[in-house]
């Protein structure tokens, strides 16, 4: 595993150790490697969609399709028992 060496201002650092404390994350390592765990997933999905959106901007929907979606969004709720 690799190591990776950073400076933090003491507020976070403070904040970080608070984590631990309260038995949030194990460590400081930990809460680091899942801070930056939930910063590369956002990401990735942010990209994933932007990438939908590009490609439904290139080749929309047709009406026809809409029409279908529609009706089985109907169909799904008809089925919620509310």
């Amino acid at each position: 595993m690799a190591q990776v060496v950073t400076r933090l201002d003491d507020k976070l650092v403070a904040d970080l150790d608070g984590l631990v404390a309260d038995g949030f994350v194990a460590s400081r390592s930990e809460g680091v490697r899942v801070a930056l765990e939930k910063l590369v997933d956002e990401q990735r999905r942010r990209r994933i969609g932007a990438e939908i959106v590009a490609g439904y901007e290139r080749q929309p929907q047709t009406d026809e399709e809409l029409a279908g979606l529609d009706a089985a969004t109907r169909a799904l709720i008809a089925e919620e028992p509310w």
